[in-house]
Parts: C-alpha cells; structure tokens; sequence
C-alpha cells in the first residue's frame, strides 16, 4: 500500500439468488427496495468499525446462475439506492435529535435561572438552616435540569454522525456479483 492510499476492505456474501438479499415484504421495483434486515445489519455492522477513508468493497456470490455483469450493476444500483435513502433516514434523526437538544437547552435555561432565582429570594427572605437547604435544593434541581441538552450536544449526536459517514461510505461501495464460489459469508 502506498502513502496516501485508501484501504479496500472486501465483504463476501454467499446468496442462493439475488432476491434473498431484499426484504421480501417490501413491493417496490428491484432498484427502490429495502435490504433485507438481517443483510443490511450485518453490511453495516461489518462497515461501521471500518476508517472512514477506507474503500469498501461487497462481492456477492450467488449460487443460481445469473448474468453476472447485468447483475452486478443492477444490484449495485439497488444497493447505493438504498444507503442514499438510509442517510437521509439518519440526517432526519439527527436533525430532530438536535432539535430536541436546543428545545431541551432552552427549557432549561429558564429552568436553572428560576430556580437560582427563587433560591436566591428565599435565602433573602428567610435566613436560617432551612432557607440555605432550599437554595441548595433548587440550586441542584436547576443544574440537573440541564442534564440532557448537555447529552445531546456532548455525546448523542456523535453515533448518527458516525452512522451517517459509514453509510455514505457504503453508498459508494464497490458492488459485484459472481457465481456462487468463493468463501463467503451466508446471508438471509
């Protein structure tokens, strides 16, 4: 491997036709189906601990005879139809996740300055052990109101992206088709 060269990394799948690898439930032409569940988690388990800059590569070996090249492109196209579609699914995730997390933040904010607020007037108010107990209690209850805009923006959102760069990496992914030898993986 030379400097500044992308790694291939090859996933065989072994198939007795072509139809196994697509949901079976799903009407749509050939080109708009969903993958079948058990092969797209299994594609995307495969890719997700994969470098983001490495060149994926899905050889599918298929034991009934088909023509191989008019296959491979169709497959291909079915397969990068359905990762296109996946992002999208994931980027409406994602968005509504931020969405929710700026909402969250919002909330509480006003949330946290009410509560130091009214810890700070009933300290004011009445002095003594258990107006200092009430200002801790809201003090607290405030910050832990901020608890899950803090996991959003911290550490939710991370997983979606990363999800969404190995299913762009698999949009792009090389896709053949050969007659049913090799050592491949079962798949449906």
């Amino acid at each position: 491997m030379h400097i500044g060269q992308h790694p291939t990394h090859t996933l065989e799948l072994r198939v007795r036709e072509l139809p196994q690898l697509f949901n079976s439930l799903d009407p749509t032409p050939f080109l708009n189906r969903d993958l079948d569940r058990s092969c797209e988690a299994y594609i995307e388990n495969w890719a997700l601990p994969l470098p983001f800059d490495s060149r994926l590569q899905l050889v599918i070996h298929v034991e009934q005879p088909v023509s191989a090249a008019e296959a491979g492109e169709l497959l291909a196209d079915a397969i990068h139809n359905h990762y296109g579609y996946k992002i999208e699914l994931v980027r409406g995730e994602l968005g509504q996740l931020l969405s929710q997390g700026r909402a969250s933040l919002a909330i509480g904010l006003v949330f946290v300055a009410a509560c130091l607020t009214a810890g700070e007037l009933i300290s004011g108010a009445f002095p003594g052990h258990a107006a200092k107990i009430a200002r801790e209690s809201l003090t607290i209850i405030g910050w832990v109101a901020m608890w899950r805009p803090v996991q959003i923006f911290l550490y939710d959102w991370w997983p979606l992206k990363r999800r969404i760069r190995t299913l762009e990496n698999l949009r792009f992914a090389r896709v053949s088709v050969l007659p049913g030898q090799g050592t491949g993986t079962a798949a449906g």
